[in-house]
């Protein structure tokens, strides 16, 4: 009982830290004169995919590679079929209503660039480089885009979730409290929430690739499933759908690539044959509600989370 006891410590810890560290490092990048919107393209956006980042990090130096890669793709299913599934069942989403292709194309892209690299059985640092440079060319592409927005005064989404975390009251040393604390926090939570999770694994013969595609990956999916559901409540589908197809490039390039630079993760069997095809047809399904201005409805709503249900039994059996 106490791994599991344990493994939720760490897993409170590292949100709450990734918040900490996401409200202390956009105050003090506002406080030092940089832009909002270059804030919003990189600190806030790195900040909130900071928990996956050193659960991956942590599972790589620790040799739990299925841990590593676990979480990206179990995290990436998790957000499209349980993070729009769940909010479409207490409210439709008119996703009809948004205009998202550009980004998803973007992640499709990025979904295929990290399941040719799988393939080869191994993500070395050269496949982290490669990912990184994916990055790269996603974030110049998203600052572009949203200059464009703002010369044109229309309100950037992603400046708007940025300028929440700021306080232009918040005292200098509160700013620092914050930086140490998520900074500390951080990788304090994720070695409890790695060396638990593996604990669980080897008590119940459960493999660490199913707990990284589910415990973890649901645990990690938790901040963006908060954020889906309040922005259904708002009736802000496009921040909804915005913040899934945002999560899942940065889980692909980001956590990806910068998890490899740390050793090499070693591509079991079952992700090749199985969970990287699952993660794909997962963001395929977004097709007809992206490209064909359908609304996720209640109806779909209530399938998304019955097939997230489903593969969830298929990995733990």
């Amino acid at each position: 009982m106490m791994p599991w006891i344990l493994a939720g410590v760490g897993l409170v810890v590292l949100l709450l830290a990734g918040d900490i560290l996401v409200r202390g490092a956009v105050n003090l990048s506002l406080r030092l004169g940089v832009p909002a919107l270059i804030v919003s393209l990189t600190i806030v956006a790195f900040g909130t995919s900071a928990p996956e980042l050193l659960i991956s990090i942590d599972a790589v130096l620790d040799d739990a590679d299925g841990i590593a890669i676990g979480n990206v793709v179990g995290s990436n299913i998790a957000n499209v079929l349980m993070v729009l599934g769940i909010p479409a069942i207490i409210r439709p989403l008119h996703t009809s209503e948004c205009e998202t292709r550009r980004n998803f194309v973007t992640m499709l892209l990025a979904t295929g660039l990290f399941i040719g690299l799988s393939m080869t059985g191994v993500l070395t640092w050269i496949s982290g480089l490669i990912l990184l440079a994916g990055l790269a060319i996603m974030l110049a592409d998203a600052f572009r885009t949203a200059l464009a927005h703002k010369r044109a005064g229309e309100v950037v989404p992603e400046i708007e979730d940025a300028m929440e975390e700021a306080d232009p009251d918040m005292p200098g040393w509160r700013i620092g409290l914050y930086l140490v604390i998520g900074l500390i926090g951080l990788p304090c939570g994720a070695g409890l929430l790695v060396e638990n999770a593996s604990i669980i694994a080897r008590t119940y013969g459960v493999s660490e690739a199913a707990i990284g595609l589910t415990l973890v990956a649901i645990g990690t999916s938790l901040p963006e499933l908060a954020t889906t559901v309040m922005a259904t409540i708002r009736r802000q589908a496009d921040v909804a759908l915005g913040n899934v197809i945002g999560s899942n490039m940065f889980n692909l390039l980001a956590i990806g690539g910068i998890a490899s630079l740390f050793g090499d993760i070693d591509v079991d069997a079952e992700f090749l044959h199985y969970d990287l095809w699952v993660m794909l047809a997962a963001s395929l399904v977004l097709v007809p509600f992206v490209f064909l201005g359908r609304d996720i409805t209640r109806f779909w709503g209530i399938v998304l989370a019955t097939l997230y249900a489903v593969y969830l039994v298929t990995v733990l059996i």
